[in-house]
């Protein structure tokens, strides 16, 4: 018998009770210091920012004209300020304050498990679920799906399985790969912002591949995730999909800096296992959409790069400093190297530039104006629009 999936909407700048019942909140999708993210988006999310945009330009120009070659973001990734147990603090503390409830947390590190693995060692965290967010090349795009609960004793053998399929994808592969996934009752399987056209190819034809990866393989994908660093016109769609295909839709923060995920689950479910089997079995899920998704989106992703080039002196030696957390890729012989051990007087005249306006977010006259003009009056939506 067919189970009918049931999704539920809250939002917690509307009301902010828990109904009586959930036992737990559930954080998804969160990254550490483990997941690598590439410099590439900088102009994108920079180009219409007041005095940043232009200063980021005229850098770029400067640079073209003393090296006679363009700069490119695209050779250097940053890593999340965060090691795992500071991230699953900072999720787990807007659960409690907020949720007045115990938190169960699933850390998705790109294509990495270390962050699950090594909190496990901690006796207070020895139930943590070992997870990972996979990168699935397909066709001529890419997926994520978050592989959430994998038992401890195959993880690392796993991780080595999606790494050489990542490597060298075999359509003829995959399916055997996600049959075996899906057929532990424990783990889930969730589609991570599905539509979202992250390698650029164009909307239509990412909705067409994405129509033949669910035709082929969306039998084992047990949820659609509502991301919290995407549009709410993108996220409605997503909802929509999944009422369309009876897939329930579960949250997905995607949080990358310091602002803890914008959007969770709260859950009947005691364990993370028994969370599983509520999506998976009941297919029931009761999203919440926190205060901070209801801010203007493009002030969220300028406040996560604010927070990857500010100094941690609480933590550990060689991730304290922006330089410290950003590398740079050797586009002939892939070493990745620290920026600072590359420089000793802040980088380029463009880097210090950058820096140096970014950090005018945490100039709060700078921050209030600054919100008002990147508020998207398009973004402001009420629960009867969700319920769709």
């Amino acid at each position: 018998m067919v189970v009918t999936a049931k999704n539920s909407f809250q939002f917690f700048w509307q009301s902010s009770t828990i109904p009586e019942g959930f036992r737990s909140g559930v954080s998804l999708h969160s990254h550490t210091m483990y997941s690598e993210e590439s410099l590439a988006m900088v102009p994108q999310y920079t180009a219409k920012v007041p005095y940043l945009g232009e200063a980021i330009r005229r850098q770029e120009l400067e640079y073209h004209r003393k090296k006679q070659r363009r700069f490119s973001f695209g050779d250097a990734f940053w890593t999340p300020p965060l090691a795992p147990r500071q991230a699953y603090r900072l999720e787990e503390k807007q659960i409690q304050r907020k949720f007045k409830l115990p938190a169960l947390i699933s850390l998705t590190d790109h294509d990495d498990i270390r962050a699950g693995a090594n909190l496990r060692v901690i006796d207070r965290f020895k139930n943590v679920p070992i997870s990972t967010e996979w990168t699935i090349p397909f066709a001529d795009t890419f997926f994520h799906v978050g592989v959430h609960n994998m038992p401890s004793a195959d993880a690392a053998g796993l991780m080595s399985q999606f790494e050489a399929f990542t490597a060298k994808p075999d359509v003829t592969h995959l399916g055997d790969l996600l049959a075996m996934l899906d057929s532990n009752p424990d783990v889930l399987l969730v589609l991570n912002h599905p539509l979202w056209d992250e390698k650029g190819i164009g909307g239509d034809r990412h909705c067409a591949v994405l129509k033949n990866l669910l035709a082929d393989y969306g039998q084992f994908l047990h949820a659609f995730e509502l991301n919290g660093l995407r549009s709410w016109h993108e996220n409605k769609q997503v909802i929509a999909l999944g009422k369309e295909l009876n897939v329930p839709v579960v949250s997905g923060g995607d949080r990358h800096g310091r602002e803890p995920n914008a959007i969770l689950n709260i859950s009947h479910a005691a364990t993370f296992p028994e969370f599983v089997h509520e999506i998976r079995r009941e297919r029931l899920s009761h999203v919440v959409f926190m205060p901070q998704y209801h801010e203007p989106l493009k002030m969220r992703v300028l406040q996560t790069m604010v927070d990857v080039v500010r100094d941690y002196p609480e933590n550990f030696a060689g991730r304290r400093t922006w330089a410290d957390r950003v590398f740079y890729r050797d586009p002939q012989t892939k070493i990745a190297v620290p920026l600072a051990s590359l420089w000793n007087d802040g980088g380029p005249g463009i880097v210090k530039q950058f820096i140096a306006a970014m950090r005018l977010l945490e100039w709060t006259p700078f921050r209030s104006a600054l919100r008002v003009a990147l508020s998207d009056r398009s973004a402001v939506w009420s629960d009867q629009e969700a319920a769709i």
